[in-house]
């Protein structure tokens, strides 16, 4: 049996259009801009150092899983990233000696908060040259869209 959902009221569709195309537009401009910000760190990689940074001791599996990504692409993101001095390996698992843990080095915590305040700036910078209304518009806005990411 499945369950009927309720028809979605046409201002919800509206609204979620015009989000869609914000987000798009700003998605494009931040990653259009990241090339400068990142330099030698792909995005790909600055998603997995954040994920780590979330989850010391995952193991590459996991980190796919969690990320959605394929284990060999996750493996040789990770191994670009040991010998870039950016993710360790930490201990064997007792439970499967196969699987190793994995976490960020002292550099690699290190520049992920250079990036998170690259990319806060960057974002800060843009923010800046509003309204003060669009800007209260903005952080009004912030509380509806954490409840549609959960």
């Amino acid at each position: 049996m499945t369950k009927t959902q309720e028809p979605i009221p046409a201002r919800a569709l509206d609204i979620a259009n015009e989000l869609r195309t914000a987000l798009k537009m700003l998605m494009r401009e931040m990653r259009r801009d990241s090339g400068m910000i990142e330099s030698e760190i792909p995005m790909a990689q600055f998603i997995l150092m954040v994920t780590l940074a979330e989850h010391p001791g995952i193991g590459v599996a996991e980190l796919a899983r969690m990320e959605k990504v394929s284990g060999p692409t996750v493996s040789a993101h990770v191994k670009a990233m040991e010998a870039a001095g950016l993710v360790a390996r930490c201990g064997v698992d007792p439970a499967d000696r196969r699987r190793s843990g994995l976490r960020l080095s002292t550099a690699g915590e290190r520049r992920i908060q250079e990036l998170r305040e690259q990319r806060r700036d960057w974002m800060a910078r843009r923010i800046a040259r509003l309204s003060p209304e669009a800007m209260e518009a903005l952080a009004a806005a912030i509380g509806p869209l954490k409840e549609i990411a959960k």
